[in-house]
């Protein structure tokens, strides 16, 4: 089909030419437009406000640049399509349905999977002691938003948007400085909530949770609705905070539908096959979860609107976008996700890595100062997760916004800020001697393949025994399984780089929004370290009211370890640890030991030799008479 040709700074999508500045107006709406509160919004009005107010500052100037890149990066994909749209793809498309056939083939639909999310819950925590700011537009965070209440959703504000510009927005808007302490304390609690529900409950985030209820309504013998509003209901009136919710069959759909009835709402998927498929049929592809800005557009630019369009260009999506995209879009189609639930702790870590933005800097000065900070702020992060790793990544951004990465493979694990400090500055310095007058607004440095520092458990015998490192992680990366050290396995979905991805972009965004700001750099920094620790879920009521009514335990004189107070046991246990090092001490004496018994059977064989000896004079004479004994008769 002829289209009509498009200028340079335009791209062509579904047979309509869409100019640069339109693209880039949509791209500079934010990472968070799906946010709940927004469906009433002009949204060009919105974009026309963030265009004017930022148009001719750096920022501007590095989104048209990336919205360029993006627009030729498009091009190629449709170039591309019209190849192989040339080519017979019965191949492509026999695969594709194989596929869909093999992941239809483990679709779960027998768990109770819950994804709450605290409605605007910043904003909700400074409201709880303002009563007065819950009927007037108000938002967290100055330079940039963090989060706003509903009332300032309404006219086009959301986080990771510039204060001046969400001022334009609205000006009656309130902003609040941040709080991180008073919003940690109040997470706690809704958390202690949560876990009577499921004490193994899986904290995405600060104000977010996914939770597997199936047990619970086995359990107390109720429907999973009943459940999920009665823990909402428990939530509001234990905390303070209302919180929204998504059920379905697996965490994907519930975190779709947990965005169903916000705010103070829930939303459930049914379980079965045909409701889900219908479910995800007319669903944007930008509502799923792993779904950014970019790829949102390139999809689009190829027919794909929503998760329903996938099917219809199944046989091009492995050729155009990799088998990654492809797994991922597929189990889009099908509505399929991960259904094993665990603590956020529980998960393997793969790296280690602090970055930070900043003002531009120049100067091998300032340059080698900022990265010796750097390696001391990823010297706590790797204390603090108790990692160490053998490869060193350095990543920077240029004033240009360019990014460049360099890595290392260490001789030796390490952690410590000296040592990252002096591998990390060969790096920085061939960097300043590829690229004359460096000058940077972001610095990194990670560290992969990681080394666990914290001290093996040890065997009946003592022996360490044997872990996997997070780099070792095993598993085919599709839909099934991986391993983990203890032996058991869990789920490994395609999603996961994605959903990380699109993370990582809301996190840059709000943090060059910051630096574009150029006010509020210590509220900044306050954002960058907030949230990075990963907290043991609270241990429910009853488990700790068992716990609580134990006596003291008695400690083992010999292994030193805390045992149940009670003597019987504790007995066992010590006749237990006795005969451990009974038997480790006859594992040492084996070698002296064998030496002592082949004295011992030679000593014996010459006594045996020497009493058959004596036997044979001794003993009876050859025709069984025994000798009579003379004694000779002395004279008297």
């Amino acid at each position: 089909m002829a289209v009509e040709s498009a200028p340079s700074d335009a791209v062509i999508v579904d047979g309509k030419v869409v100019g640069q500045h339109d693209t880039l107006k949509y791209h500079l709406l934010g990472p968070s437009l799906t946010k709940a509160g927004q469906d009433s919004v002009d949204q060009s009005k919105v974009s026309e406000v963030i265009y004017n107010a930022s148009k001719g500052s750096k920022y501007f100037n590095n989104e048209v640049v990336r919205d360029k890149n993006l627009t030729q990066k498009i091009e190629r994909i449709l170039a591309k399509k019209q190849e192989l749209e040339n080519l017979d793809l019965a191949f492509d498309l026999r695969k594709a349905d194989e596929y869909i056939e093999e992941l239809e083939l483990t679709r779960d639909l027998s768990q109770h999977i819950v994804h709450i999310d605290c409605d605007a819950f910043y904003a909700a925590c400074e409201e709880l002691e303002r009563p007065e700011l819950k009927d007037v537009p108000m938002a967290v965070g100055q330079g940039v938003l963090t989060t706003c209440n509903y009332h300032a959703r309404k006219f086009g504000c959301r986080s990771a948007m510039a204060g001046f510009v969400a001022m334009k927005l609205c000006p009656q808007l309130i902003c609040l400085p941040l709080d991180f302490d008073k919003y940690t304390a109040k997470a706690h609690e809704v958390r202690e909530v949560l876990c009577e529900y499921d004490p193994r409950f899986e904290s995405s985030s600060i104000d977010e949770a996914y939770m597997n209820i199936t047990k619970y309504c086995e359990e107390n013998t109720m429907d999973p609705e009943d459940v999920v509003s009665q823990l909402r209901q428990e939530v509001v009136e234990k905390t303070g905070i209302v919180i929204s919710a998504g059920l379905a069959a697996n965490a994907k759909l519930a975190k779709i539908a947990s965005n169903r009835n916000k705010p103070n709402g829930q939303f459930r998927v049914p379980s079965d096959r045909a409701s889900i498929m219908a479910f995800m049929a007319d669903l944007p592809t930008r509502k799923c979860n792993g779904v950014g800005r970019v790829f949102e557009r390139e999809l689009e630019a190829i027919g794909i609107k929503t998760c329903g369009d996938i099917y219809k260009e199944r046989q091009y999506l492995l050729k155009l976008f990799g088998e990654k995209a492809f797994q991922f879009l597929i189990n889009c189609y099908l509505g399929l996700g991960r259904t094993c639930i665990r603590p956020a702790e529980e998960y393997v870590r793969k790296s280690v890595g602090t970055e930070s933005t900043f003002r531009d800097i120049e100067g091998t000065e300032k340059l080698q100062a900022q990265l010796r900070w750097t390696a001391e702020e990823l010297e706590k992060d790797a204390t603090r997760t108790q990692f160490k790793g053998r490869t060193l990544v350095l990543k920077v951004k240029r004033h240009t916004y360019e990014v460049l990465t360099r890595q290392v493979v260490l001789p030796k694990a390490i952690y410590q800020a000296n040592d990252l400090y002096h591998f990390s500055l060969p790096m920085l310095t061939k960097l300043e001697k590829d690229f004359p007058g460096l000058k940077l607004r972001l610095m990194g440095l990670r560290l992969t393949h990681l080394m666990s520092m914290k001290k093996p458990e040890k065997d009946f015998f003592g022996r360490g025994k044997s872990s996997i490192s997070a780099d070792t992680e095993a598993g085919t990366k599709r839909k099934s399984t991986a391993v983990e050290a203890d032996g058991t396995e869990w789920e490994v979905w395609p999603e996961e780089e994605f959903e990380e991805a699109v993370r990582k972009e809301r996190a840059d965004e709000m943090e060059e929004t910051a630096i574009y700001s150029q006010e509020y750099l210590d509220e900044l920094e306050k954002r960058r370290h907030h949230g990075k620790e990963i907290n043991p879920n609270p241990t429910p009521k009853k488990v700790q009211a068992r716990l609580d009514a134990q006596e003291e335990p008695w400690d083992c004189p010999i292994c030193q370890l805390p045992q149940a107070p009670n003597d019987k046991e504790f007995n066992d246990h010590i006749d237990l640890c006795l005969s451990r090092g009974a038997i480790k001490e006859a594992v040492k004496s084996t070698s002296a030991a064998s030496e002592s018994l082949a004295v011992d059977s030679v000593d014996n064989s010459i006594r045996k030799d020497h009493l058959k000896r004596k036997k044979a004079s001794d003993g009876p004479s050859a025709t069984g008479v025994k000798r009579r004994l003379f004694f000779p008769q002395g004279k008297t």
